[in-house]
């Protein structure tokens, strides 16, 4: 007779994959349809629109041609879109970095009067909702000549990124030993030294999540794309590039697809390439300590 710890473990063993078939199933299985859809050849989705399997056959690659071949071309520029959402992306998360990590190593590393109190109104100004924000900075951008720049864009967005970095690098730069800190100061580092050697080493995989995260953010936004850059179609995000396939009635849902399958392929790809980056920040930190 099994005891009652036993039997709790091998309910909860179950369970586990109960959950993660159950998650990767509703994950998998959208994706995948999307994919089919991407290389299904027009006729055969108008013959049969719930068929879920497509033979090798029969695949076809023009819809990404489409998708991706310039506008003057006839098709639809996603790799102009591509390489706009690319250069806004990456600069969002590399000012984003460059300004909340000394906010919250300051935040949480640093005894001032009102530390907590700051630390809690960076969460509070990240709960506001993004459109109370949308037209004083437009109004602010248009006025210094930053309207319709991918430059202004990414300098908006870090307003969105900035409070919740700080937030989540903070509870990160808590949890390291002030001793390394106090032994880095007997070996004559300064302040901004003993940040730059010792803590942002040790805080490479808050680092390469927090980046990850910024970035997701400013791949996929839409709003303040659409605000700053519906007037300037040579500089739209991919974001944008995909909001006016889904409103074109002439333009097929396996195009559509297509361009559904090329914003997600990249976020993909780099959300497996820094788990992997972020497996080796934590093992190179337990190394260093």
């Amino acid at each position: 007779m099994p005891s009652r710890a036993q039997f709790e473990d091998r309910t909860f063993a179950i369970l586990k994959w109960v959950v993660i078939a159950f998650l990767a199933l509703i994950t998998i299985v959208p994706f995948s349809y999307m994919l089919i859809l991407s290389v299904k050849p027009v006729d055969h989705l108008m013959a049969d629109p719930g068929s879920l399997w497509v033979s090798a056959s029969e695949w076809t690659l023009d819809t990404y041609r489409q998708v991706l071949r310039p506008v003057s071309e006839g098709g639809q520029g996603f790799l102009r879109m591509l390489g706009n959402s690319a250069l806004v992306a990456v600069a969002t998360v590399a000012l984003t970095l460059l300004v909340a990590v000394p906010g919250a190593y300051a935040v949480g590393r640093l005894r001032f009067f009102g530390h907590r109190q700051i630390s809690a109104l960076f969460l509070a100004v990240y709960l506001f909702p993004a459109t109370l924000l949308a037209v004083p900075l437009f109004v602010i951008f248009a006025r210094i000549g930053l309207q319709g720049s991918l430059v202004g864009l990414a300098i908006v967005y870090i307003a969105q990124t900035v409070p919740v970095s700080i937030y989540m690098l903070k509870n990160y730069f808590v949890t390291i030993p002030y001793s390394i800190e106090e032994a880095a100061a007997l070996d004559g580092c300064s302040r901004l030294q003993t940040l730059r050697k010792v803590v942002l080493p040790l805080a490479a995989p808050s680092l390469m999540a927090t980046g990850l995260y910024v970035f997701m953010i400013a791949w996929n936004e839409f709003l303040f794309a659409l605000l700053f850059l519906a007037a300037s179609p040579e500089k739209w995000t991919v974001s944008l590039g995909l909001q006016q396939l889904a409103g074109g009635i002439e333009t097929p849902k396996t195009v559509l697809m297509a361009g559904s399958v090329v914003l997600t392929i990249p976020v993909v790809i780099l959300f497996y390439a820094a788990e992997r980056l972020l497996t080796e920040g934590l093992t190179s930190g337990a190394d260093k300590s």
